[in-house]
Parts: structure tokens; C-alpha cells; sequence
């Protein structure tokens, strides 16, 4: 990762500056919006947890304001359109999931994969955002790991008889991780932002996480190839 100043680097004013952060603002925005109906969601599946996720919901809705907050800052309308089309995939499946109460694939998809996407981003993005976004994005990812850690509390706590089914939401949406990096790979190179970067922030993320949870270095290795065959 550059250690060079953003300043140095970017012009936020410029039209292709502000062309790219349409879609990138509004993928945050379109994320955190996802994520507060996720997680009210996961309180109707998990009611014994419902007060816990209904102020992970309200956090996720004030990061929202933030990140529209930002969008403004640089007079730039995000293309929500875009946003909603990137998430697609994993909306769909997230709601095929809890329609069926698979719970461990929820938290898969929302409590660790979106959110370890969403810590890597962030992280990348921060050394090299204007001050403004700077600032609120660095109270945000100190948040997101407060999601990430419910996630593997929970998971950690039933690995026994949700392991197989993590394994196979693994297969399916550790794919789509690396379509939509994909899909911004130019965007976030003009906002200083390198895939490699991310993909290797991601990992380490989203590898620890199923550490944390209970699989082995071997099973991690086999499970993330599934995402890297894709890219």
C-alpha cells in the first residue's frame, strides 16, 4: 500500500475523480443500507439476539447518513443504480438463505464476508481519502469489527452443526467477492485504491475470521481457493 499522501496524488475535484467516487459512494451507502435491513433481519431469525442486531441495524444506518455525507462534501450524486446492481448477487442470496432459515449462511454472507470486504475497502481507502471522508471512515471501520466479531462469536459457538453448511456458502458467495472487485477495479484505481490491495486485505480479513470461528490453516487454504479460481 502507498504511503504518500492523498494530496499528492488525487485532484477530488476533478471530473474523473468525482465520476469514479459516484459509484465507490454509492456502493458504501447501497452496503450500509443492505447491512441495517440484514441485520434486522437476523433478529427476527435469531430473537434471542434481537436487542444485540437492532443496534448493529442502527449503526449501520448512521454509517449510511456518514457515507452520503461524504457524497456531498465533494458535490458528487451517487449512482445508486450501479450500487444496487453490484450487490445483486449476494442480496438475492442472503434472502434465499433466510428464507430458509439457514442462519450460519446469513452471517456468512453479511457478518463476515460484507463486512470483511467492507473493513478492506475501508482500510485501503482511508490513507487516501480527502479529510472529510477520512474522518468518517475512520469511525466507521472501528464499528465494522464490532459486526464481524457477532458473526464469529455466534458461528464459533454452533461450528459443530453449521460447518458443512459454511463450507457450502463459502463455495457460493466467496465467488462473487471477487466479480464485484472486478467490477470497481478501475474506479478504485482512480481513487488510489489498487485490487491487489484489496484482495490481499480481504483475505487476511475474512481468513481470520474463519480462524476465529474454528477451521484449520488447511481447511482455509482449500475454502479460499473458491474465490481466487474466480478472480
Amino acid at each position: 500500500m502507498t504511503t504518500a499522501t492523498a494530496t499528492t496524488v488525487l485532484d477530488y475535484t476533478s471530473d474523473s475523480y468525482k465520476d469514479a467516487y459516484s459509484r465507490i459512494n454509492a456502493i458504501v451507502i447501497e452496503g450500509e443500507r443492505e447491512a441495517h435491513d440484514n441485520y434486522l433481519q437476523l433478529g427476527e431469525l435469531l430473537p434471542q439476539h434481537t436487542d444485540e442486531l437492532v443496534r448493529l441495524a442502527k449503526m449501520e444506518a448512521r454509517h449510511k447518513k456518514g457515507f452520503e455525507a461524504c457524497g456531498r462534501n465533494l458535490s458528487v450524486t451517487p449512482n445508486m443504480e450501479f450500487a444496487q446492481a453490484f450487490f445483486a448477487q449476494l442480496h438475492g442470496n442472503f434472502q434465499a438463505a433466510a428464507a430458509e432459515g439457514k442462519i450460519a449462511t446469513c452471517l456468512l454472507i453479511q457478518a463476515l464476508i460484507i463486512e470483511c470486504f467492507a473493513i478492506a475497502a475501508y482500510n485501503i481507502y482511508i490513507p487516501m481519502a480527502d479529510p472529510f471522508a477520512r474522518k468518517i471512515t475512520e469511525g466507521v471501520v472501528k464499528d465494522e469489527y464490532t459486526h464481524l466479531n457477532f458473526g464469529e462469536v455466534w458461528l464459533k459457538a454452533n461450528f459443530a452443526t453449521v460447518k458443512a453448511e459454511l463450507e457450502q456458502a463459502n463455495r457460493d458467495n466467496l465467488p462473487i467477492v471477487w466479480k464485484m472487485l472486478n467490477a470497481v477495479e478501475a474506479d478504485a484505481k482512480v481513487l488510489g485504491m489498487e485490487k491487489d490491495a484489496l484482495v490481499e486485505d480481504f483475505m487476511i480479513q475474512y481468513s481470520g475470521a474463519l480462524e476465529n470461528i474454528g477451521f484449520t490453516t488447511r481447511e482455509i487454504m482449500k475454502m479460499s481457493v473458491y474465490g481466487l479460481t474466480a478472480a
